[in-house]
C-alpha cells in the first residue's frame, strides 16, 4: 500500500511538472508563466506538507503499534559501495575498504556488549550491492534502525570532518552535491531506470521528488544522527560537521529511521590517514556504537515510559529452584516487557528469571526434553534465535547435562 501511495504522489508530481514544462516552452505571454511557476510552486508545497502525515498515517495503520515502535532489536549497517565500485578513491585509500572495516568493527561492538540486538550486514566483504537491494535486505529484516557507512571526498583535499545525513529536501548546494556522488552508483547497476522508476540522478528535480518517502521516520532519523555527531565531536581528531537533510537513494524505500553516515573525506590528508588506520575505524566504529546505545536506551525507555500498561508478573508459575526444569529461551534485553501473550505472540506460558542487569524471558517449562522439543517447534516459527535451556534446582547447566540427569 505504501508503494502504491509513493508512486502515484511521485507520479503526480512528474505529471505536474512535465505539463508546466510543456506550457512554458509553447506560450509566450508572460502572464501565463508566471500563473504556472506559482502552480507548479504551490502543488509542491502542498505535497510536501501533507505526504509525510499520510505516510504516518499509513504505518500506524499496518501494525506499527506503539510499542513496536520502541523496541531497538534488529539493526541492519551498511557499509557503502563494494565490488566493482570503490567508491571515493585517493591516495589514502579506496572508501570500499574502509567503510567495510569501520561496519565489521560495529558489528563486533554491538554483538560483544548487546547480546539481544539481531545485527545484519548488507555485505561482509568486497561485493557489489545493488542500492534498492540493501534497503530490500532492511525491510525484509523488518529492522528498527539502518545505518549507512560512507567517507566523503572533495575536487580540494583542504574539506574534512564527519557529518550525518537524513531523507529530506536539500538546504543547500553542498546537500545535494554529496547525495548526486552517492546516488551516481546506479549507473553500474543493470536495469537501473527500472528499479527506480526512471530516477536520473543527475537531476535536482528528481533527488527532491523521491526524499519525501522517509519523512515518515525523519524524528527517529534525526535523533540518531545527532547522537552520532555528538559522539563525534567528543574525538579530537574528528571535526564535527553536523547534521543535514539530502536524497540518498540508499535511504529512499527503507521503512524504518535510517541514516547515512560520512565518516571524513578521503580526500583529505588529515582525514584520510585517519580513516585508513586501525585506530581511526575503531574509533568511528565506537563512536557509532556508542550512539547507538543511547539511541535504543532512550527510544525503549521512552516507549515504557509512554505505556499505560504495568508488569504483573506471573507468581510462582514455575519455580526454577526446584527439581529439572527445561524451557526456551526468546529474549535477553534490558528492557522490561509486561509478560503478557500480546508481547509476546500470543504465548502465555511466558516467564522472566530473575537476577543481573539483563532480563531474560522463557517460554514454556517441562520437566522432560521431549515435551519441550515439541514446544519448540512452535516458537521457533516466531523467534529464530531461540534456543533450549536447562536449569537443575535453580541452576543453569547444559541440555546435554540435563539430559543425562533425566535418563538416570
Amino acid at each position: 500500500m505504501s508503494d502504491i501511495l509513493y508512486s502515484t504522489v511521485r507520479n503526480t508530481i512528474f505529471a505536474i511538472n512535465q505539463v508546466n514544462k510543456l506550457w512554458l516552452k509553447t506560450t509566450k505571454k508572460r502572464a501565463i508563466k508566471r500563473f504556472m511557476i506559482k502552480l507548479q510552486d504551490s502543488v509542491n508545497k502542498i505535497l510536501l506538507v501533507t505526504i509525510p502525515f499520510v505516510l504516518v498515517l499509513l504505518f500506524s495503520t499496518n501494525g506499527f503499534s506503539q510499542s513496536e515502535l520502541y523496541q531497538v532489536n534488529t539493526l541492519v549497517i551498511d557499509p557503502g559501495h563494494g565490488g566493482k565500485d570503490p567508491g571515493a578513491l585517493s591516495q589514502y585509500g579506496k572508501e570500499k575498504d574502509v567503510v567495510l572495516a569501520i561496519g565489521l568493527k560495529l558489528r563486533k561492538y554491538i554483538e560483544d556488549s548487546l547480546p539481544d540486538v539481531n545485527v545484519i550486514m548488507t555485505r561482509d566483504k568486497d561485493v557489489f550491492i545493488e542500492l534498492y537491494r540493501r534497503a530490500k535486505i532492511a525491510n525484509e529484516n523488518k529492522a528498527d534502525l539502518f545505518i549507512s557507512i560512507h567517507a566523503n571526498s572533495n575536487e580540494s583535499s583542504k574539506p574534512r570532518g564527519s557529518e550525518t545525513y537524513v531523507m529530506g529536501l536539500y538546504k543547500t548546494k553542498a546537500n545535494l552535491a554529496v547525495a548526486k556522488k552517492e546516488n551516481q552508483v546506479i549507473l553500474q547497476e543493470t536495469n537501473y531506470q527500472q528499479q527506480y522508476d526512471g530516477f536520473d540522478p543527475n537531476s535536482p528535480e528528481g533527488n527532491i521528488i523521491f526524499s519525501l518517502y522517509q519523512n515518515a521516520f525523519l524524528a527517529q532519523s534525526l535523533q540518531m544522527a545527532d547522537l552520532i555527531q555528538k559522539h563525534f565531536h567528543q574525538n579530537p581528531k574528528l571535526i564535527n560537521r553536523g547534521v543535514k537533510q539530502a536524497g540518498s537513494l540508499v535511504l529512499w524505500k527503507t521503512a524504518m529511521p535510517s541514516l547515512l553516515v560520512e565518516t571524513g573525506f578521503i580526500s583529505n590528508k588529515t582525514d584520510g590517514n585517519y580513516l585508513i588506520s586501525t585506530q581511526g575505524q575503531d574509533s568511528i566504529a565506537l563512536a557509532i556504537f556508542q550512539a547507538f546505545k543511547d539511541y535504543k536506551l532512550k527510544m525503549e525507555r521512552q516507549g515504557v515510559e509512554e505505556s499505560p500498561i504495568k508488569e504483573n508478573l506471573p507468581e510462582n508459575k514455575v519455580d526454577f529452584d526446584k527439581g529439572l526444569v527445561y524451557s526456551i529461551q526468546v529474549l535477553t534485553t534490558k528492557k522490561v516487557i509486561p509478560l503478557q501473550p500480546k508481547n509476546f505472540n500470543e504465548f502465555s506460558d511466558v516467564y522472566k528469571k530473575p537476577g543481573g542487569v539483563w532480563n531474560k524471558y522463557y517460554i514454556g517449562a517441562e520437566s522432560n526434553f521431549k515435551d519441550i522439543s515439541e514446544k519448540f517447534k512452535n516458537v521457533k516459527k516466531y523467534y529464530k534465535d531461540a534456543f533450549i535451556v536447562a536449569f537443575k534446582e535453580g541452576k543453569k547447566i547444559s541440555v546435554k547435562e540435563a539430559k543425562r540427569i533425566e535418563t538416570k
